[in-house]
C-alpha cells in the first residue's frame, strides 16, 4: 500500500509534461518521509538551508540529486559544494565567483541557474531584470570554468491574482529566451526555467517551466 507522499508524488507526475521535472521541497521533513518520496522514484530534493542539506545528504541514497533553492550565503558555499548537485538561487556576482572559486578548489564543476526578481515582493532575491541583461552584456558571466549556468530560476508573487502570476512567469521565459539567442545558442545545457511552487505550478508549466519546486503539495505542512 502507497503511503500519502507516494500517493501525492504519483499525482502531481501524472499531471506534468514529459519534459517538466518536479523537485520536491523536503526543508523541514525528516528522513523518514524524504525515503517515501524517493520509493516513489523521486530523485531531485530541494533544501533551502545548507546545514540541513548538508545533514540530509550523507543519510540518503547517493543517486538523489540536491537541488539548493534558498538565499545562499558565500561563507557557506564552501561547506555545500561537495552536496550539491545544483544551486539555483545565484542572486549575485559575488555568490557566482564564491562559488566558481570553490568548485574549483575540489576540481569540480557544479551546475547553477541564475534567479530573477520579478515578484513585486522586495524580500525575495535575485538580480532585476535590467541588472542582468546590463550583466551580460558587459560580459561578467565569462570565465566561470567551474559553474555550468543551466538556465533561470524564479518565484512569482504570493498573491490569488493568476493573471499577474501568469505575467510574472511569462516576463521570466522572456528573457530565457532572450539571453538563449544571445548568449547560450550553441549551449544545449541552457535549458532549465524553475518556476512554480505549489500554489502556482500549474500556471508555471504553462508559461514554460522545467522545474517545478513542490513542497506542501507532497509533504504536508512542516511538522516544526
Amino acid at each position: 500500500m502507497m503511503s500519502k507522499i507516494e500517493e501525492n508524488i504519483k499525482k502531481i507526475t501524472k499531471q506534468l509534461p514529459v519534459d517538466v521535472r518536479l523537485v520536491a521541497v523536503s526543508k523541514y521533513h525528516p528522513i523518514e518521509k524524504l525515503m517515501e518520496a524517493y520509493a516513489a522514484g523521486q530523485r531531485l530534493f530541494g533544501e533551502n538551508h545548507v546545514q540541513e542539506l548538508v545533514f540530509k545528504a550523507p543519510q540518503m541514497p547517493t543517486d538523489v540529486k540536491w537541488q539548493f533553492i534558498g538565499h545562499l550565503q558565500t561563507n557557506k558555499v564552501r561547506m555545500l559544494m561537495p552536496h550539491v548537485a545544483m544551486i539555483q538561487s545565484i542572486d549575485s556576482m559575488k555568490l557566482l565567483k564564491t562559488v566558481n572559486k570553490e568548485a574549483a578548489r575540489i576540481n569540480r564543476s557544479v551546475d547553477a541557474l541564475i534567479q530573477l526578481h520579478v515578484a513585486q515582493e522586495e524580500t525575495k532575491s535575485g538580480f532585476s531584470i535590467e541588472e542582468l541583461v546590463q550583466e551580460f552584456e558587459q560580459g561578467a558571466f565569462e570565465g566561470f570554468d567551474h559553474v555550468r549556468i543551466c538556465g533561470l530560476m524564479a518565484m512569482a508573487t504570493n498573491t490569488t491574482n493568476r493573471h499577474l502570476v501568469a505575467q510574472e512567469f511569462h516576463k521570466v521565459k522572456e528573457i530565457f529566451n532572450l539571453l538563449k539567442d544571445k548568449y547560450f545558442t550553441n549551449a544545449p545545457h541552457f535549458k532549465e526555467l524553475s518556476m512554480g511552487m505549489s500554489q502556482d505550478w500549474p500556471l508555471a508549466v504553462q508559461e514554460g517551466a522545467t522545474l517545478v519546486r513542490i513542497g506542501t503539495d507532497i509533504f504536508g505542512e512542516r511538522e516544526y
